[in-house]
């Protein structure tokens, strides 16, 4: 028998690090996907194929020893296996990785789908609770929330003490996203913000507030539609974010190509690196992303992806 199930990847839209200290933040699914293949076999093997390398390994090893990046897929099928079969993942990506942009979730999402289905029907519930072990076997102390938006889709607003509520709206944009393919380490980043809330308590706090209040502003601007104003908070939330020291001249950069032609743009993620947003509609997409290939970054766009998990 074979399986396949895909899963989108994800932007943080609003109150990355803050979310950490209280803060909500928004996130949203993409239309980047990853996808998983599995297939039972006889070999008595688990043997994994993906884009950052393969592995074939007998069950039972114990996760510690596996690569980082392949844990999750040998940690689901060991999960699974039984009756001395062996299992064949394979793994297909069109999210670019290590960028904060949810690829290892995507993977965590998919690969439980996919390697469950050869066993059992489970609930897009049960395949998120399986897919948030997975992930922490990379990742200790996630939250789920990259996992949740993954599996359900769409729009959602996480806070630390209440969990997820999704966001139904009905507003049209994209947002073009730009690499600035610097290497960063979010441990790192999120250690760097730690000492800055540490060495400047009353700052901090000022900040944590002023986010809590941009959050609940663009709520209520995602109902009345207003992408010009919510582009204004987005360029606001950046600013807080170079605040708090996860900003570098070449994202400061980046954040100025954007701005130039988009509603507003602003770090995704931990900072120190990886990937920024601009926010726009149809009619300035063409020019945002010409700003930034003209520059000579990476860039593409990307629509929310409201159907979440996708099994076949």
């Amino acid at each position: 028998m074979k399986t396949k199930a895909s899963a989108p990847g994800k932007v943080i839209l609003f109150g990355e690090h803050f979310v950490v200290y209280g803060v909500k933040a928004i996130l949203c699914a993409i239309d980047k996907r990853v996808t998983v293949f599995a297939e039972e076999n006889d070999t008595g093997l688990i043997s994994i194929s993906t884009e950052i390398g393969d592995l074939e390994l007998e069950p039972n090893i114990s996760i510690s020893k596996i690569e980082f990046p392949l844990r999750p897929f040998y940690f689901l099928a060991n999960e699974f296996l039984e009756n001395n079969k062996g299992i064949k993942i394979k793994v297909e990506s069109d999210i670019p990785l290590g960028v904060g942009l949810g690829s290892s979730s995507a993977c965590c999402v998919a690969a439980a789908a996919a390697i469950s289905k050869l066993y059992a029907k489970k609930s897009t519930q049960e395949i998120l609770e399986l897919a948030i072990k997975a992930e922490k076997t990379i990742f200790q102390n996630t939250s789920g929330a990259d996992c949740t938006v993954s599996a359900f889709g769409g729009m959602m607003i996480y806070d630390k003490e209440k969990g997820f509520v999704n966001i139904d709206t009905k507003l049209d944009f994209h947002l073009v996203i730009a690499n600035s393919n610097l290497e960063h380490s979010t441990e790192e980043v999120v250690a760097k913000v730690k000492q800055f809330k540490d060495k400047n308590e009353e700052k901090f706090s000022e900040l944590c507030t002023n986010e809590s209040k941009l959050i609940q502003n663009v709520l209520i601007l995602l109902k009345e539609k207003e992408l010009e104003k919510i582009g204004k908070q987005v360029i606001l939330n950046q600013k807080y974010l170079e605040q708090i020291g996860v900003s570098n001249n070449k994202l400061q950069e980046m954040i100025k190509i954007g701005d130039s032609a988009s509603f507003g743009s602003k770090i995704t993620g931990a900072g120190g690196g990886g990937c920024i947003y601009a926010l726009t509609d149809e009619a300035k997409l063409e020019e945002t992303l010409n700003k930034f290939k003209i520059n000579n970054f990476d860039c593409f766009s990307v629509k929310i992806d409201s159907k979440g998990l996708d099994t076949f």
